[in-house]
């Protein structure tokens, strides 16, 4: 049992930034494994979701990995870190803040914390929304480009009068919230309701996650606006260097 573990360890380690994509043999090479063994236990990973292959008969690492560093980010750091953080920026102003983490296409809030007379939020800890049509969401698609294809492959649906339901103006919306640094919904996924979301970095600078403030549209573009695009992306820094990240800037 502990030799397989060690074997699934060492597989999973080929896989790397600059080798995203493998194939059994390439596997067996790096290992020094015999190919049919590889392959046997490669296949019972991409059963579980560990690996995906793709039409090249090739492998990458799988959305279940990302779904258990959720958990572990959830549980151990961006929980504890932000929460203190999160309280302050929802004491200025009038709104329900998130966080945000992808999971297969969508977004799952791992944190809420809402001010004191904020309009109700039809959202709750663990609950999924769309991606392509949250503040939170194209904030991750937008750093994450590995994460565009599978939201898109659920489809682009209309859930409220501004969703965006073409692929290219979704795609063309993420460049821009890349260069400016924070995402915007309006009226896109809730009737009603308008967010700002910025990116949450981890130590190794990758975007882990995202943080929003959300409110109805009138107080959310009223006169605060700027200074709530600011708070929100100052919070999302200080989460980030909580964290470990460390800005180029």
């Amino acid at each position: 049992m502990i030799s397989s573990v060690l074997k699934v360890a060492k597989i999973l380690d080929c896989f790397t930034g600059n080798e995203p994509v493998l194939g059994n043999q390439e596997i067996a090479e790096k290992l020094g494994m015999n190919v049919s063994t590889v392959h046997h236990i490669v296949s019972t990973l991409c059963h579980e979701g560990i690996l995906i292959q793709d039409s090249r008969k090739k492998y990458r690492l799988g959305w279940k990995l990302l779904e258990w560093s959720n958990h572990v980010m959830y549980q151990q750091d961006i929980y504890s870190e932000a929460i203190p953080i999160v309280e302050d920026l929802v004491r200025q102003y009038n709104g329900t803040v998130h966080i945000g983490m992808f999971d297969a296409g969508e977004v799952r809030f791992v944190l809420k914390v809402s001010a004191k007379n904020s309009v109700p939020v039809p959202t709750f800890v663990g609950a999924r929304k769309p991606a392509y049509c949250t503040s939170t969401g194209k904030i991750l698609l937008s750093f994450n480009p590995s994460f565009i294809q599978p939201t898109i492959s659920k489809g682009l649906l209309q859930r409220a009068p501004n969703t965006i339901t073409c692929v290219k103006k979704l795609k063309k919306e993420l460049d821009e919230i890349r260069e400016q640094g924070y995402a915007i919904s309006n009226n896109e996924n809730e009737l009603g309701l308008y967010g700002i979301a910025a990116p949450i970095h981890s130590y190794t600078g990758q975007t882990v996650a995202a943080l929003n403030m959300v409110g109805p549209i009138s107080y959310m573009q009223g006169e605060q606006k700027q200074a709530i695009i600011q708070s929100v992306l100052r919070t999302s820094r200080q989460i980030s260097k909580e964290l470990g990240y460390i800005s180029a800037i």
